[in-house]
């Protein structure tokens, strides 16, 4: 079998916010920005990596949502608890400089982890795990 990820979906409250954060702080090229029936997805991703994208979603991207439903995705976004992406980068302190720098929450300084990696990690601002890991 020959498979590789195209994409993966980042549930964001609010797509501006997010394509500042991921264009301007993260340096990812936008690849689509999309309307339809008053939702948006704007597809963003790596010029290293061309073939896979993130795409930025709504929290609850389904028009025929119950109001229950929409409310229960709202608490879990709020909580930072729908979504996670980690990224690889040569260095993880810089990485860590420049994004801290920018403003993003910051949920863990440079470290070294046991399992082989330096990383650090953010939320983005919807809430959204972000780590950063450097091969060690």
């Amino acid at each position: 079998m020959d498979i590789t990820l195209a994409q993966c979906f980042i549930a964001v409250d609010d797509h501006d916010k997010a394509l500042a954060f991921y264009r301007d702080v993260l340096d990812l090229e936008v690849r689509s920005d999309v309307s339809f029936e008053g939702m948006r997805w704007v597809t963003v991703g790596s010029p290293a990596q061309p073939g896979v994208s993130i795409v930025l979603e709504p929290p609850l991207a389904n028009p025929n949502a119950s109001p229950a439903d929409k409310q229960a995705m709202a608490e879990l976004m709020a909580k930072g608890m729908l979504r996670a992406v980690i990224f690889s980068t040569p260095d993880c302190d810089a990485t860590f400089e420049r994004i801290s720098a920018a403003g993003a929450e910051v949920l863990q300084e440079p470290m070294d982890q046991p399992y082989g990696v330096r990383d650090c990690a953010f939320r983005d601002p919807s809430g959204n795990l972000l780590r950063f890991n450097q091969p060690r």
